[in-house]
């Protein structure tokens, strides 16, 4: 039992597991061990809508079994994890490989996400009935890492993943005006002389998507909103009551083009850090629900490609378990947020998003599975990238000091992470 644990950051309490679930501490097995959470939230289960987990075919950078120790580490119990490995998820027998991998680790459940097209090259649509009627049962789709660039493509893709009751998830870049481009079109781009990212480039396809969406009457779901434009578009079509929802990182919530400054590619990453102007946009749309969900777009690189030069090296950067940090302390820690609402955002969210509510309950009811994560928020910790649990180091927060911190996750009942002796 934990005893003086806050849920949802409410009134001290107590909670209470057996055999896997929530139960009334009332009616504890005599002898049950008691913890000591004096000051600590407990929190649903965190679930992250877009993760990279490498596996299969660069488990140089990330294995599932890595990956998940570093989710648990962050409090997430269930993660999406993308299609962009090598081979590419976008066949039955993929998809099902990577739960199969997840549910050998057994540190948090993975549900994989489903290419829209075959090998992610946007010309014919993959197996998308397959991959949704297989064991992985399939609902959250993508070609993240390429943006669905063609029209008839992206209408096509739409109707087939609303045929099996699936959501689009798109990566919103127009190639053809972010060739060659290295961070965010602006001030910075200018005086480092380097190649700009323009914001309309991000902009120009979620509107478009969006009309699509709405024409096919198909959910559509926006990867990693990156710019203030974007979200005046997404508001703009929720506002019509089109099914369309989107996300937003942590890095994106915290971090600006002013850190590319450095030259150091531990900032790189798609899309780029926006404007301070386009940071504030994004948080005021994460509290006000604009934004249906925080999502890390955890990308882990190998030192040796990260070290390489701004230009030549990779885009992407660890996220999972720095993320509760992040928007605890951005959000809740100076009122403007809710412990609950960041629960949804964090949890509930993203669940629903993912179709995978049924059969991960993000709550802390009685008689539900015993998913949670404890929250130490006088945690008072400085990110090291040597404690991570990925395989990579490539963290943007090495060195950033925060005061919220996970330190316990249960699945299911079952520890998969401690900090403060849970287990005994």
């Amino acid at each position: 039992m934990l005893r003086g644990v806050r849920p949802l950051g409410g009134p001290a309490g107590e909670i209470a597991v057996e055999r896997g679930v929530f139960v009334d501490p009332a009616d504890l097995t005599t002898g049950a061990r008691v913890i000591d959470c004096g000051g600590l939230i407990a929190l649903p289960g965190l679930v992250d809508l877009h993760t990279h987990l490498r596996q299969p075919g660069r488990e140089d950078a990330e294995t599932i079994e890595s990956g998940t120790l570093a989710a648990a580490q962050g409090g997430y119990t269930a993660v999406c994890a993308m299609a962009n490995t090598d081979p590419v998820a976008d066949r039955p027998d993929i998809v099902e490989q990577v739960r199969q991998l997840g549910e050998k680790a057994g540190r948090c459940d993975v549900h994989p996400v489903g290419a829209v097209t075959v090998n992610l090259e946007g010309a014919e649509l993959a197996d998308i009935a397959g991959m949704a009627s297989s064991a992985a049962h399939v609902r959250l789709f993508s070609d993240d890492g390429r943006c669905i660039t063609d029209a008839r493509m992206m209408r096509e893709g739409l109707r087939a993943v609303s045929a099996v009751g699936g959501v689009l998830a798109q990566h919103a870049q127009e190639p053809s005006l972010t060739a060659g481009a290295q961070l965010n079109e602006g001030d910075v781009s200018h005086e480092l002389g380097l190649p700009g990212w323009p914001a309309v480039a991000e902009e120009i396809v979620i509107a478009r998507d969006c009309l699509l969406a709405h024409h096919e009457r198909a959910r559509l779901h926006v990867c990693h909103v990156s710019t203030a434009g974007s979200v005046e578009v997404i508001a703009w079509a929720k506002r019509r009551g089109w099914p369309v929802t989107a996300e937003v990182t942590p890095h994106h919530l915290l971090l600006t083009e002013e850190d590319t400054r450095s030259g150091d590619p531990v900032y790189k990453v798609n899309p780029p850090l926006r404007t301070a102007a386009d940071v504030n946009a994004l948080r005021a749309a994460l509290v006000d629900g604009t934004i249906d969900a925080v999502a890390t777009d955890n990308a882990p690189h190998p030192a040796i490609d990260k070290a390489r030069n701004w230009c030549q090296a990779p885009m992407g950067m660890l996220g999972l378990e720095t993320a509760l940090a992040v928007i605890a302390d951005t959000f809740v820690a100076t009122g403007q947020m809710s412990w609950a609402t960041l629960a949804e955002r964090m949890s509930h969210s993203p669940a629903r998003i993912a179709g995978i509510a049924t059969r991960h309950t993000t709550g802390l009811d009685l008689d539900g599975p015993a998913t949670l994560c404890l929250v130490d928020p006088a945690a008072g910790w400085t990110v090291t990238a040597e404690e991570l649990g990925s395989r990579s180091r490539n963290t943007p927060f090495a060195g950033h000091a925060f005061s919220n911190r996970v330190i316990g996750t249960l699945l299911r009942g079952a520890v998969t992470h401690d900090r403060i002796g849970i287990n005994g």
